[in-house]
Parts: C-alpha cells; sequence; structure tokens
C-alpha cells in the first residue's frame, strides 16, 4: 500500500502565517517568512516521520471558477489576502520545487477540487492510501476507506486523522458523502455560501440524519412546522444550489500520473540557496548538519548539490584573525587593567555557571577594547585568581564613568552586584540598542552578529559536544535562540566547570570581541533611527534601577500564602461538585472540548454557540463573561478557572521562587519586551496577579514588608493612559474634566447621557468607564457591544455621541493612523517610535488590527515612558538621601516600596512629587499618584 500525501496548499500557508501573527518569523531585512516557516516544517514532518511515498501540493489559482459562474458572490466577501503571505506564497512553490514535490494547479477550479478528483482517482485504482492534509471542513465529505483527513494540530499539537468512523461520528452521518447536504443546509460564511435562513448546524445534522439528504427533505416539507417548513418552501433553489456549491469535484482534468507524485530527490542547491535568503537556520541544520548556518540578510550559497554544505558567506572564528589572551596571574591582571583604564569604553561579558545571579558561580570575565582583541580573566578551578581578588582590583574601571559595553548587560551587573560589586554607567547595551533600532527581529548576540558582522559566533553547544562528563552535555536548548551562558532566560544549570580552560576563554573572549564591533556599528544606526534620547535618557539609566530591584526581591508570608492554598483548595472542590451537579453528569472541567459540550451541545445555553477553526463549541473567558449573569454553573465554571490558576501560579509556584541565599523573591523585568516599552516581569511574573477580583487580591496579602521597621508602600499613577490621551489629543472638554479633578468616568457619562453629573447611575459610569478605556484601545461598535452586552445599534450610538462631546480624542484616532501609514511608525510624548506593521493593508482584518495598535501605542507607551522616568528619578532620589527606603516591584502603573517607618512622612510626599512630575504632558495636564501602605501589599494598595 502506497501512502499519498495531498496537501492543501492555500489553507496550510494561511493558517502557519496566521499562527505567527502576534509574533512574526522575520528575516534581518524584515521579510515575514511566517507562513514559509510553518509550510516547511509541516512538509518535513511528513516527509521524514509518515512514511510518504507520494506527494503533492495543490492551490487555487485566480482564475474564476465553475462556482463563481452558477453563484457570482461565491467567496466574494472574502477579505483580501495579507500583502505579507501574497509575498510568501511564491517562496512555498520554491520550497516545493526544490523537495521535488508537484505543485498542482489548474485555472477554473480550486485546490478542493484536484485533492478531490485525486483521492477519488487513487480509490479507483487501489493499492493507495490518500492523506489530505488540511484542517478545511470541507474535505469530510472525501472521506473513505481508502481516504482519510489529515488534520494538522496547533501550537504544538499532534494531527489529528479522521477516518469513516469519525466523519460519521463528528457529523452524526451514516455516509460522508452526506457532509455535502450538510453544508448545504446550513450554507458557509467562510465561502459565502448561503444555506437556508434559520437553520445552523446543529438543526442541519437533525435534518440529514432524519431524511438523508437535501432532496428527500425538500420532497418531505409536509412533515415540518412552522418558520422552518416555511423557510425549506421558500428557499429551496437556494438549497439545492448550496449543496452544488458545497459539493467538491471528482473529475476535475488534472494531467498528472502516480509517477509525477512519488517523492523524488531534492535540489540541494536550490533548497539551500532558499533557506540561506530565508535566514531559516534550524532547518538548515536539520537537513544538512550543523555545518550550515543560514546566515541572515547575506548572499546567498554558491554551494552546489554535489559539494558538502557550507554557511551561507559567513565567517567563523577559524576565518578571522584573533587575538584572545587567557589572563591567569596577578600580573597580567594589572597590565589589562591599566589598559582598560586608558580606554574610553570597554566590553566586558561573565561567564557564570548558572542564570541566576545570586546562586551562579563567576568562572571568568572577557574584556574587549579593540576589534579582534579580547581578555579572558579566568577565576574557575584551577586559575590562580580569586573571583573576591579579581573584582577587587576591577574596582577601579568598574565603578569608573568609562562606558561599559554588553549585550544584556542587566545580567552582567546583577550577577556582580550579587558579588558586593555595583557597576557605574554609562551602558551601552546592543541588546536593547538593536531592540531600539530594529525592534521586529529577534535580538540574540548570534542574530545580531550575523545579520550586522555575517559572522557566526562559536554556539555552546559546540564546546559541549567535546567536552561531556558523566552527567553527558553541558546544555540542551536551541540554536535559534541567545546564548544560554548569560543571553536567555533558561533555568536548567549550565556545567560550563566541564569546558577546558582554553576553549572556554576562546568563547568568552569572542563574545566580548563580537559585542565590541556591534556595538560600534549599532551606534551609527541608534543616532539614525531617532532613538538615541530614549536609550540615553530612559533605556540606559534604568537598567541599573532594574538590576538594584531584582536583586532586593521581596519577602513571601509563606503561611500566610499557605492558608489562601488552602482557602482556594476548598473552593475548587466546592465549586467543582456544583459544577458537576448543574451539569447532570461527571466531566473533565479542565477539558475546553468536554465543557463546551455539556454548555452548548447538552444544555444548550444559547441557540446558535460560537465554534473555534478546529470546530469545537467556545468557551474562552470572553464567551463564558457574556452568559455568566444568566447562568449559574457558567459563572461557577469561571471562579472555578481562577480558583485554579491562582493555586497553580501563584501558591504553588511562588515558594520554589524564594531564593536560597536571600530568603526573597527576585523577579526578573525585560525592558524592551513590547515595542511600546512596557516591562514585562518574569521567573516569576508578578504583574499578573489580578487586582480586580477576590481571590486574586488575596494572593497579595502574601506579600509583606522586609522586617518589623518597614512597612509597603503602594504608589500609584491614577488614570494615567487617560490623561496621557488627554494630553496627546489636546481635547479640551477632558481637558477641562482633569484639570477640574472631576471623576473622568462621571464626567464622560453626563456628557454622553445628555445627563447632570449628580444625575449620572452607576451603569452609566459603567459603561462610560468602558468607553473611555476602550477608545484608548481603538474599540469597534461590536467590541463595546460585546463587552456591555448591548445592542451594536445602541453601542455604535455610544460612541457616535462620545466622539461629538469630545472631538479632539475623534480627531488624534484619524490623525494618527494617517501618521502611521505615512512613516510605518507612531511616537510616544518623549519620542519612543513604535512600529506599526501592515497599517495599509487591503485586509480588512489586519488593517483594523494595525490601526488599533497605532492608537493605543502612543498613549501606552507614554505611559510606559512615564514610569520608566520615575522609576530613575525616584531612585536618584533615594540615593541622594542614603535613605533606608527601597523600591521593590514595579506593577503596571504602580511602585511598590519597603518603606523605612523612619522616613514614611518625609520621603513619600517626595516620592509622591517625583512621580508626577517625572514627565510634563502637554496642555498642563498634571499627573495624579495615590499611595497607600500597609503591613502587606494589598492592604498597601
Amino acid at each position: 500500500m502506497h501512502n499519498l500525501f495531498l496537501l492543501d496548499g492555500m489553507a496550510l500557508v494561511y493558517r502557519a502565517h496566521f499562527a505567527f501573527m502576534r509574533n512574526p518569523i522575520l528575516t534581518s531585512k524584515g521579510f515575514n517568512t511566517s507562513a514559509v516557516y510553518g509550510f516547511a516544517n509541516a512538509l518535513l514532518d511528513i516527509i521524514d516521520n509518515h512514511d510518504a511515498s507520494h506527494i503533492g501540493v495543490a492551490f487555487d489559482t485566480r482564475a474564476p471558477t465553475c462556482r463563481h459562474e452558477l453563484y457570482p458572490p461565491y467567496k466574494a466577501q472574502r477579505e483580501a489576502m495579507p500583502e505579507e503571505l501574497a509575498a510568501a506564497i511564491p517562496y512555498v512553490k520554491q520550497l516545493c520545487k526544490a523537495f521535488g514535490i508537484p505543485v498542482l494547479e489548474l485555472d477554473g477550479y480550486e485546490a478542493d477540487d484536484i485533492i478531490g478528483t485525486l483521492a477519488h482517482r487513487a480509490d479507483a485504482d487501489g493499492g493507495i492510501h490518500t492523506y489530505m492534509v488540511t484542517p478545511d471542513k470541507d474535505f469530510a465529505q472525501l472521506v473513505t476507506d481508502t481516504t482519510t483527513m489529515w488534520k494538522p494540530g496547533r501550537q504544538g499539537n499532534n494531527h489529528e486523522l479522521l477516518d469513516v468512523a469519525a466523519i460519521q461520528n463528528q457529523w452524526q452521518v451514516e455516509s460522508p458523502k452526506q457532509v455535502i447536504d450538510i453544508l448545504g443546509l446550513w450554507g458557509d460564511a467562510s465561502d459565502n455560501i448561503p444555506g437556508v435562513p434559520g437553520i445552523g448546524e446543529k438543526t442541519a445534522k437533525k435534518l440529514v440524519g432524519q431524511f438523508g439528504s437535501v432532496e428527500k427533505l425538500l420532497e418531505s416539507t409536509d412533515q415540518l412546522k412552522g418558520k422552518q417548513k416555511e423557510n425549506l418552501i421558500n428557499f429551496a433553489d437556494q438549497a439545492r444550489l448550496s449543496k452544488e456549491l458545497a459539493t467538491i469535484i471528482l473529475d476535475a482534468p488534472v494531467e498528472v500520473s502516480w509517477d509525477d507524485l512519488v517523492i523524488s530527490q531534492r535540489d540541494d542547491e536550490a533548497l539551500q540557496a532558499l533557506l540561506t535568503e530565508m535566514e531559516f537556520n534550524s532547518i538548515a541544520k536539520r537537513l544538512y548538519g550543523d555545518s550550515f548556518v543560514a546566515g541572515r540578510g547575506h548572499e546567498e550559497s554558491t554551494t552546489t548539490a554535489n559539494e558538502e554544505p557550507e554557511s551561507a558567506n559567513l565567517k567563523t572564528i577559524a576565518d578571522v584573525e584573533h587575538s584572545y589572551h587567557l589572563i591567569d596571574d596577578a600580573k597580567d591582571l594589572h597590565q589589562l587593567i591599566k589598559k582598560l583604564s586608558l580606554s574610553s569604553r570597554f566590553c566586558f561579558d561573565l561567564e557564570t555557571t548558572s542564570l541566576d545571579p545570586r546562586s551562579c558561580q563567576i568562572l571568568g570575565i572577557a574584556f574587549a577594547v579593540q576589534a579582534h582583541e579580547a581578555y579572558f580573566v579566568h577565576t574557575g578551578a584551577g586559575s590562580k585568581l580569586s573571583i573576591d581578588m579579581v573584582l577587587d582590583k576591577l574596582n577601579v574601571v568598574l565603578d569608573s564613568k568609562i562606558e561599559k559595553v554588553g549585550h544584556n548587560l542587566k545580567f552582567d551587573l546583577s550577577v556582580l552586584l550579587a558579588h558586593g560589586c555595583p557597576v557605574s554607567g554609562p551602558f551601552f547595551d546592543t541588546m536593547l540598542v538593536h531592540a531600539l533600532v530594529a525592534a521586529d527581529q529577534r535580538h540574540s548576540m548570534d542574530f545580531v552578529s550575523e545579520a550586522l558582522l555575517g559572522y557566526t559566533p562559536v554556539k555552546l553547544a559546540d564546546l559541549s559536544q567535546n567536552s561531556k562528563g558523566a552527567d553527558g552535555d553541558l546544555f540542551g536548548f536551541d540554536e535559534e535562540e541567545p546564548k544560554p551562558a548569560k543571553k536567555s532566560t533558561k533555568k536548567k544549570e549550565i556545567k560550563m566547570h566541564l569546558i577546558p580552560v582554553d576553549e572556554l576563554a576562546d568563547y568568552a573572549a569572542e563574545d566580548a570581541d563580537v559585542t565590541w564591533q556591534i556595538a560600534e556599528i549599532l551606534r551609527g544606526q541608534l543616532e539614525e533611527s531617532g532613538q538615541q534620547p530614549i536609550y540615553q535618557n530612559i533605556e540606559a539609566p534604568l537598567m541599573p534601577v532594574l538590576t538594584a530591584m531584582e536583586n532586593e526581591g521581596i519577602s513571601l508570608d509563606i503561611v500566610a500564602l499557605k492558608g489562601i492554598g488552602d482557602s482556594l483548595t476548598k473552593r475548587i472542590s466546592k465549586l467543582s461538585e456544583a459544577i458537576i451537579e448543574a451539569a447532570g453528569r461527571e466531566f473533565n472541567l479542565n477539558s475546553p472540548k468536554q465543557l463546551g459540550e455539556i454548555l452548548f451541545g447538552e444544555m444548550e445555553l444559547v441557540e446558535k454557540p460560537k465554534k473555534t477553526k478546529t470546530g469545537q463549541f467556545k468557551t474562552d473567558e470572553q464567551t463564558l463573561s457574556a452568559l455568566a449573569p444568566k447562568h449559574q454553573i457558567v459563572a461557577d465554571i469561571l471562579d472555578y478557572r481562577e480558583a485554579s490558576k491562582l493555586k497553580s501560579t501563584y501558591v504553588d509556584a511562588l515558594p520554589q521562587h524564594v531564593s536560597s541565599k536571600t530568603g526573597r523573591v527576585h523577579t526578573h523585568y525585560q525592558q524592551l519586551m513590547t515595542s511600546t516599552g512596557r516591562l514585562a516581569s518574569n521567573d516569576p511574573n508578578l504583574q499578573n496577579i489580578p487586582v480586580r477580583s477576590v481571590a486574586g487580591r488575596e494572593i497579595r496579602k502574601a506579600f509583606v514588608p522586609r522586617d518589623l521597621h518597614h512597612t509597603l508602600l503602594a504608589a500609584d499613577y491614577s488614570q494615567v493612559e487617560l490623561r496621557v490621551m488627554a494630553a496627546l489629543s489636546g481635547d479640551e472638554a477632558m481637558i477641562e474634566a482633569i484639570k477640574a479633578d472631576l471623576d473622568i468616568h462621571t464626567a464622560t457619562a453626563a456628557r454622553v447621557y445628555g445627563v447632570a453629573m449628580d444625575e449620572v447611575t452607576s451603569e452609566m459610569r459603567r459603561n462610560a468607564k468602558m468607553v473611555n478605556f476602550g477608545i484608548i484601545y481603538g474599540i469597534s461598535a461590536f467590541g463595546l457591544s460585546q463587552r456591555l452586552d448591548i445592542p451594536r445599534g445602541e453601542a455604535s450610538e455610544i460612541i457616535e455621541t462620545y466622539f461629538k462631546q469630545y472631538p479632539g480624542v475623534k480627531n488624534y484616532m484619524e490623525s494618527t493612523i494617517e501618521s502611521a501609514k505615512e512613516n510605518g511608525y507612531v511616537e510616544t510624548i518623549s519620542g519612543r517610535r513604535c512600529h506599526v506593521r501592515n497599517i495599509d493593508s487591503k485586509n480588512g482584518t489586519i488593517r483594523s488590527g494595525a490601526e488599533r495598535a497605532a492608537i493605543n501605542a502612543p498613549v501606552q507607551g507614554t505611559a510606559a515612558d512615564m514610569i520608566k522616568l520615575a522609576m530613575v528619578q525616584v531612585r536618584a532620589l533615594l540615593d541622594k538621601q542614603e535613605a533606608k527606603t527601597k523600591m521593590l516591584l514595579q506593577v503596571h502603573d504602580e511602585l511598590l516600596f519597603d518603606l523605612h517607618l523612619s522616613e514614611q512622612e518625609t520621603l513619600v510626599p517626595q516620592i509622591v512629587k517625583t512621580m508626577e512630575n517625572a514627565l510634563v504632558l502637554p496642555h498642563g495636564i498634571q499627573c495624579k499618584v495615590e499611595t497607600g501602605t500597609g503591613d502587606n501589599w494589598l492592604a498597601a494598595h
């Protein structure tokens, strides 16, 4: 039996493109390769792991089909293909050609028809089992004993095989061919197949199950009643038409033989060239081994199919003359320090035994002051130099005004601070600078080196291959990620001590050397980008502030946390019992699929439940939240989910994050993870602890002051994004309300509903609050109607009235979108550029998403700039006064402090003043900071 795989090319590339929509895979030149990458991985999985003997990839063409002639509106409502996807499709076809796989296209026919014809032909010929690789439900009609649907998995999940039994069960039919009848009655919104009004999926299945086909149903309308009978009589022709439109053609003139589809030898020259252009390092290594590096933005490989594969014009340490020196005695160390002290800047890089700054050991420090020359001060086993002595000697340059260069410098600063060696600025961090000048790209040192220098640094994994000990490899990691020694946040211990000293010296020295060279290029790019003030005034000064905050950590009351956990466990148990009782049977509460079947299949809570792209009932938070006020079981499910998440994410996990060295919890902050500059907390994430729910607030009780001489101080910007919107838009009414210190939501409600301030009801204020914050995120009438659970027309009227009352806001939104289209970016008040992709896309969904991002980015980005500046200035205030109070956490618009009781009266007003004036807003808008203190975080908040 041969295995024929027929791939629905267009469906697969669409799926791959949108799977990476939030974090697209871009080359160093900015080309979006998400579709090519996703398709390539799917193709390789089939070729390598699933015994394929024959394979073909079918695509639609632009030519109209017989369905368009039959019904001109067919697929007429479909959004235009995203431009980035359209640009990627030729590369997908090149990929197929390089693998020797036929691309099957036929004017007048869809990919469905090509696959249907070949599958039908294979069934007739025998000896072939066909796998139709597609997520499209329409293909269910083609399933036979020797034709199976191969439904790709999502988010790394395994694919799903749908055979005859699976289709019978899923569609509730006797034969897969009856799927056509169901689609004829139900219609298909994505293809603009009309179906019959009033008949949805569930009813269609029921009717086909009862009558067998559309034709027999239409002959039996006398057995029906009411509106259903009326619609089937009135729309009988439309039902027949819809069935014909939904029927996949089985006799298209596809001129291809089985021999044409036999997997043939790939064209390595073409494939290597394509992988190089696409910069697919991981796929290249998978196919050609570690010696092949696809590269970043360099010329195509000239390797022929008969030659050993080589890197794509990228140099390595073996190709470049260099002078790297191992230093392991006091004399050479003294000479190095002298050299560093005479330099205007130097690059340094630590090599450590782990990624925990407070528990790792420093094996050495690499330095560079010019290209191709570097030094490694060895402090590990066998060295004559101890780390304490080295740091004591190096203090003269580390604590000087000489500029320090590095990649992800905060890690190095954190390690040194934990070892009692603070480092003074100025700093030039190549990772942060690259994030500012090339926000859409990856920022690992390897990526940046290949993109800017055409040079591939030595991989830690390469060293581990030759340095295995009793415990195996030093480290396991993805080559696409930054080097784990200091340039990622992976938790696994690195067995660096297994690496021979001379190899470690070259590896570390190369890091310093490469980073130095990158920095020299990035200096010019930073100036050209217009982001130099952002880096110099905000990001660089913030680095040591974050380092100090991370090093401080925060105290956790384990006993209190356990009590919270016990309460959550009891609540989870009670909610589980209530939900099971209401459902009428046992089921897995943590399974979205089973939950959907209970709520919408068995209990039928809504008439037309929404479904995911995979055909499951939607049970996401937004869907359930809209139903919770009407159905107790749904409210209980939401409470159950929240309690379960709080327990697993915080109650169970937080104790594991208490440092054995300090007894405190130390989060880590990423400065430029988002384009708006918002800080991101991780390992553990302390920014996502819910504050609006009772259960979420309870978790904050476990965070406490360090001792009896301190209390926790929370200083929170009040409605900062609304104040920023007023400043950006210059809207007179909004500015007037803020300056008068009115409740902005009540003031908005009064204007929108045309009533006096004292006549605003709680519901009016709630709606106005939703509009105020929704406008910042570019909310639509549909979005507002969903959030407020009101008709779309009413929501549209509220928004229209809002804009009449605040015309400056509407003008801001329109001008911001136009500016984004013209420049490709928007700016915060500070001048931070937030790049906006696809703002001029012809695809309405993508374009509207980009427009919302353009509206929101200057607001959110300005708020981010403000709190970053506040952190820098508050830290300067604390240092100047030699305060015992310490800044601990930044959570959205809030700063949390260990406030020394002796400084409460004098210091708190100064902190408030500093925060309120950290960033001067236009139009005289004054920021407002509210404070609270307490013996735990909740009490302070």
